[in-house]
């Protein structure tokens, strides 16, 4: 028996087993140091002739975690009544924790969040910040998470973007 145990008579490859799934184990913080899972922002922009929007943003979050988005609108002509449409992979999974400056209004549209920013006048920049917290049993891999621009019903341009959520 001591042989057996102590000696791992018969039992070497089983030394190699629980060296490979110990390395595995160790695989996982190291690829999250090198920013594998998430949380870099980076950014996206759309334009149009009457406005520019910068979506600056993460594209990969971990269950649990606090992350922030900026939305930063430019007006090239005035945006009497500007609003932003997030698409619901927004809010799926995620709560929304803080958004400032508050919008004039919130409602839906047709299930997507809209944020009823106001009058933009020309040349005016609106920078809107929005802090979430992604629930910790959430999974999700290349959720669509579009943000789309209006002025008044018009619609103004789209951003495309994914968000993925590890465990």
């Amino acid at each position: 028996m001591l042989r057996r145990h102590r000696d791992l008579v018969g039992r070497r490859h089983q030394k190699w087993v629980r060296r490979a799934i110990f390395s595995l184990i160790l695989l996982v913080p190291a690829l999250a140091a090198f920013n594998v899972f998430g949380q870099r922002p980076e950014t996206a922009t759309a334009d149009s002739g009457p406005a520019r929007l910068k979506l600056y943003a993460p594209e990969r979050v971990r269950g649990g975690v606090l992350f922030e988005a900026r939305f930063h609108i430019d007006a090239r002509q005035e945006l009497k009544d500007a609003r932003l449409v997030l698409d619901p992979g927004w809010a799926e999974g995620v709560s929304i924790n803080t958004i400032e400056p508050s919008p004039v209004g919130e409602a839906s549209a047709d299930g997507k969040l809209a944020l009823d920013l106001g009058h933009v006048p020309q040349g005016d920049r609106h920078l809107l910040f929005m802090q979430f917290q992604v629930n910790p049993t959430n999974v999700a891999w290349r959720r669509r998470a579009d943000v789309a621009l209006y002025d008044g019903e018009t619609h103004l341009l789209t951003i495309r973007h994914t968000v993925t959520v590890y465990p």
